[in-house]
């Protein structure tokens, strides 16, 4: 059974829009992401989702934890997965403690139900960081990292995972070929054409399908979306 969260200082929470404001433009155009998602493979099943960014600070953490929100909201059993070992974040989101995480799944510590968090939101399950490791890279190629994600696809119907930027780190590659499909997250005027190609052929190298990109920031000005998903 998921263990109880624990709050951290409201100074650290970072705001769901999904979960605050559903009724949103926001909030609508997650749906509209998560729509497009299932629609992107028919045939194939889409049950493992990698979300990363190119850089740093295009705004894949925030995409991540409000898909999953989204997904829940639909009546999903969806688990949460932060797997940024370098730069964790979702346990802050969530206020939630990062006492114990993936990453001690992975180091053999602790199993799967005694790292996984309740949080406040229906239907969503977060497993946090955990300690970093000095080797995240190494954690996450691990056999015991492809266990821990096959043991989730039977309790989970969406698993979405948060990674590291993927041109900053090897990990985002590593996690994406054990994954069913990965998103690339951008962010408007920050993120520069070539480093998202870039970021697109990185993963590629791999297994990965690339599922398509979400362009964030965008002013209301410029667009009536916030939020546009294409492939």
């Amino acid at each position: 059974m998921a263990r109880k969260k624990k709050s951290t200082k409201n100074s650290k929470m970072r705001h769901l829009i999904t979960s605050l404001n559903p009724r949103s433009p926001v909030s609508e155009q997650y749906r509209t992401v998560r729509t497009n998602i299932q629609f992107s493979s028919v045939d194939d099943v889409l049950q493992v989702i990698l979300v990363t960014s190119a850089g740093p600070g295009d705004g894949k953490s925030m995409t991540t934890a409000n898909l999953a929100v989204v997904y829940a909201q639909q009546g999903k059993r969806v688990l949460l997965i932060d797997a940024d070992m370098r730069k964790p974040t979702m346990h802050y989101t969530f206020r939630l403690d990062n006492l114990k995480g993936l990453s001690n799944t992975l180091v053999g510590d602790s199993p799967l139900s005694d790292v996984t968090a309740q949080t406040d939101i229906d239907n969503l399950d977060v497993i946090p960081c955990g300690p970093i490791p000095p080797n995240p890279s190494e954690l996450l190629a691990s056999e015991k990292m492809a266990r821990t994600i096959e043991e989730a696809r039977n309790m989970y119907d969406i698993i979405l995972f948060d990674t590291p930027p993927v041109l900053a780190v090897t990990d985002a590659q590593v996690v994406a070929n054990l994954c069913d499909g990965s998103l690339l997250v951008t962010r408007s005027k920050q993120t520069e054409y070539e480093a998202a190609r870039n970021a697109i052929d990185a993963l590629q190298t791999g297994n990965t399908k690339i599922l398509g990109t979400i362009l964030n920031d965008r002013t209301k000005k410029e667009s009536h979306y916030y939020y546009y998903y294409g492939s």
